[in-house]
């Protein structure tokens, strides 16, 4: 045994835990620049084309030309062009992002892993994996999406996959950026950034302004503050940190349109809940440390941590006819098809707290003269914490009222996961893994309804996750892949103890993913990527949130149920075919057909009947949805945009309703199509380009989503203007 072998062993008894690298980080001595640039957290790996490849599982890379070129409003817009994927927007301004992979329930995203730079960011990864924090997509600098085997790695969600946000690492040299983007509803945005690199250390800092006065229903104020800074110790060893603050103002509300609201067509984008008030405030911090020791092995590790607080005024309604109502919205002829909004209101306020130490150790040997491995292992402790109250406001405006109910839940997890790829051949690669996730969680109640309480009840829930993929190079340039692994999830620790403190039979969402698939590259102008997919989940966690439209606190379970489909992805640029140098005639389009399903017996009662939910499709899962790009480009700096997105019609609950409610909340969302068009032109002599967008050009009027509480109208068209300056 070599003597770095022993140097990297010691190291890891030294630091005490074992660890692990990322699964696609090539080991190469020169990877750590002496400028002090770091790589930044990839789940792909920077040369995207090249280590797609040798991904056990279908994934897809938004890089930062495609995000400039397709200039979007939201992160919504950005992910619509991945196959697989289903966005409902909530308020139109991408503030909540609620996103299903291959017919998972889209509430809050809770499905789905999502990073930033490889941190996660939702509310608490365990114990209520949920979004009221979504990275803005303006200061990025590409997304990833990982949706095969290879997501045991990352954890605990292993369900719908992985989205990981990519920001930039310091830049080489003194780099300045100022963008501004004003538009319809005194729209708003500006970012302006700046960076350099001197000798071995290197920052950038980041200011974003966003604000709306009418974006649809909607107002808002967004400051978001981020910096990084970068030193180079050595060499072989280099660390960073990263901070980030946002600051959040807004008018969000559950409250949407009654049926008969909506089918009147004057009340799309009518504040009907003036009174609710948003405040969301999130404050986030990590240190990376990287040491190559030679080519064969690596080592990192990452502390982090963020807060987040939710604090969220709603005012009371009802729809039925009430004397205290102090403003009516509707149809009063009709049950149900009107909003009696009350004076008084509720306060539901939620601190959250994470913390997190990970650690990574890569180990690459050659066997043989045509067979290599790469061993990934390593492990993560988090520590998690809510703090939530709900005080009820005597008016409708109250700033402050009683307290109601008071609680906390506390989580501790340990994650230990190992992967080896084994390469018997330069055409052929298999990836075996196992991940083992433990998670403690506690819910102690202090008040409930009015009255001083003390319930605490705890719970343990252990879980081993395999995978294993496989790759074979049929020809130069295309690749057949295919995979399995455990999907695991586990129940929010809200659901899984009850208010009481009794320990409800909530069980961790489990499921079997399948995908079997092929990918082609051709030159630079060529790429293919075509996923048969095939999900069974033993128990599918069914929401009855508010946020989902319910009117439960949470989830129960939804029994098995069954998602098979296929993804189609392709992309194409023309230019080089017919000789025009410099330019871009390019083509794009991803296709997915999802059918999901429930596929045992489960009864729900409607009105006077029990009816069997089994072969029904589930919520918010459309059988097709289809996006498709053209952009042009010319080496003169002239530049246009065109993109197309389409979406089939939703069931909006487990009984498959068709009819409409009267209340709005459930019934059958037909199918839409939304185009957007951007034009642009780049003056490089004044490091400036200019830009001009337009969103749904067709004005399509259609309902994006019947959650929360009822309909919501998609924006109608929307017109932006403005430029980038960047040298």
């Amino acid at each position: 045994m070599k003597v770095s072998k022993y140097v990297a062993i010691l190291y890891v008894i030294i630091n005490g835990t074992i660890l692990t690298f990322s699964q696609n980080t090539e080991i190469k001595d020169d990877s750590l620049k002496s400028g002090g640039e770091i790589p930044v957290f990839s789940l792909i790996g920077e040369n995207r084309d090249g280590l797609i490849s040798h991904l056990p599982g279908a994934a897809t890379h938004i890089d930062a030309e495609e995000l400039r070129r397709l200039s979007p409003l939201t992160g919504n817009e950005a992910l619509r062009r991945v196959a697989g994927i289903n966005v409902i927007d909530e308020e139109g301004a991408g503030m909540r992002m609620n996103v299903g992979i291959r017919g998972t329930d889209p509430d809050r995203s809770r499905s789905i892993l999502i990073l930033e730079d490889g941190i996660p960011v939702s509310i608490n990864p365990y114990g209520e994996n949920e979004l009221y924090y979504t990275p803005i997509i303006d200061r990025m600098e590409g997304i990833e999406v990982l949706k095969g085997s290879g997501q045991i790695l990352y954890g605990p969600q292993t369900i719908g996959g992985i989205i990981n946000y990519i920001t930039a690492p310091p830049p080489d040299k003194l780099s300045v950026k100022v963008k501004f983007m004003g538009g319809r509803g005194t729209f708003m945005n500006g970012l302006v950034s700046v960076g350099t690199t001197y000798k071995k250390s290197g920052f950038s800092l980041t200011y974003l302004r966003k604000q709306a006065e009418n974006l649809g229903a909607t107002w808002f104020r967004i400051n978001d503050i981020s910096g990084k800074w970068t030193l180079q110790l050595s060499p072989k060893s280099s660390i960073s940190t990263k901070v980030g603050y946002y600051d959040e103002n807004s008018n969000a509300t559950y409250v949407g349109l009654t049926q008969r609201m909506y089918e009147s067509g004057d009340l799309d984008f009518v504040q009907i809940a003036p009174y609710d008030l948003l405040y969301v405030q999130r404050i986030s911090g990590s240190i990376h440390h990287e040491h190559k020791f030679n080519k064969q092995y690596a080592f990192a590790q990452t502390i982090f941590g963020y807060t987040t607080t939710r604090l969220w005024q709603r005012q009371d309604f009802t729809y039925s006819p009430s004397p205290a109502a102090i403003q009516v919205w509707g149809d009063t002829t009709i049950s149900g098809g009107a909003l009696y909004m009350l004076n008084s209101n509720a306060h539901q306020d939620r601190r959250f707290l994470v913390a997190g130490y990970e650690a990574r150790f890569s180990a690459k040997h050659q066997i043989a003269s045509k067979m290599s491995n790469q061993l990934d292992a390593g492990a993560r402790f988090m520590y998690e914490k809510a703090d939530e109250e709900l005080i009820k406001g005597s008016k409708a405006d109250a700033p402050s009222g009683s307290l109601q109910n008071k609680e906390l839940r506390r989580g501790y997890a340990v994650s230990l996961f190992l992967q080896d790829k084994f390469y018997f051949h330069p055409n052929l690669h298999i990836t075996a893994g196992v991940r083992g996730e433990f998670y403690w969680f506690e819910r102690e109640i202090l008040r409930r309804n009015n009255i001083d309480t003390h319930y605490t009840n705890s719970n343990f829930i252990a879980q081993i996750i395999p995978g294993i993929g496989l790759g074979y190079n049929l020809i130069n340039k295309a690749q057949f892949f295919a995979g399995v692994h455990r999907g695991f999830a586990p129940p929010r620790v809200k659901d899984a103890i009850s208010g009481s403190g009794e320990v409800y039979n909530l069980e961790a969402e489990q499921s079997w993913n399948t995908e079997l698939g092929m990918r082609i590259n051709h030159n630079n102008w060529f790429h293919a990527e075509v996923t048969g997919f095939f999900t069974d989940f033993s128990n599918q966690i069914i929401p009855v949130s508010q946020s989902s439209g319910g009117v439960g606190s949470g989830y129960v379970n939804g029994g098995a149920t069954r998602h098979l489909g296929v993804e189609i992805a392709v992309r194409f640029d023309i230019a080089p075919i017919i000789k025009l140098k410099n330019y871009m005639l390019a083509f794009d389009a991803s296709f997915t057909y999802c059918d999901a399903r429930f596929r045992t017996d489960r009864f729900l009662v409607q009105g006077a009947d029990t009816v069997n939910v089994y072969g029904n499709r589930l919520p918010y899962a459309p059988p097709i949805t289809l996006s498709a790009a053209f952009t042009f480009e010319t080496p003169f700096g002239l530049g246009a945009r065109f993109n197309g997105y389409y979406s089939a019609f939703q069931y909006t609950d487990p009984i498959n309703s068709e009819t409409a409610s009267v209340n709005g909340r459930s019934g059958k969302m037909n199918d839409y199509f939304l185009l957007d068009g951007s034009v642009y032109y780049k003056v490089p002599k004044i490091f400036t380009t200019f830009r001009l967008s337009v969103k749904n050009m067709s004005n399509e009027r259609y309902i994006a989503s019947r959650r929360p509480q009822g309909i919501r109208v998609g924006l109608p068209w929307f017109i932006a203007g403005g430029f980038e300056f960047s040298f």
